[in-house]
């Protein structure tokens, strides 16, 4: 193959669509926060294609959230266990409370890392 060649190009056909500038201001803030041109958006997204933001923030912001509390849980599970007169007014009901919310935290953790990041079954791929 000569290295001065184009590479071969598929025969492609363009479509007009006529937008609205506030359509078309929408379209390509949305290509851009899918991480795609518009046209690749557009593309993808007319064939069915499920996309995604490059980052969902408020996916991130729950996640965040979530680690917070997990984090306090932790240091109260921790100052109990060291015997921290603090806690002395801890029973094992309390205990068994603080536990049962980060078992809870933990699964709406998973389930939220789940939908972010690992792919839907059956879900188109560009």
């Amino acid at each position: 193959m000569d290295p001065n060649s184009k590479p071969p190009t598929r025969k492609s056909h363009q479509l007009r669509v006529p937008v609205l500038p506030e359509e078309a201001s929408e379209i390509r803030r949305l290509a851009t926060t899918a991480g795609l041109p518009v046209a690749a958006y557009l593309r993808s997204v007319g064939l069915g294609y499920r996309l995604h933001g490059i980052l969902d923030h408020q996916r991130v912001e729950e996640l965040a959230r979530i680690n917070g509390d997990l984090g306090r849980l932790g240091g109260l599970l921790k100052l109990w266990l060291t015997d921290d007169p603090r806690t002395a007014k801890f029973g094992e009901t309390t205990i068994l409370a603080v536990l049962s919310k980060i078992e809870d935290s933990q699964r709406e953790m998973q389930r939220i890392m789940r939908e972010v990041v690992l792919p839907v079954a059956g879900r188109k791929h560009l």
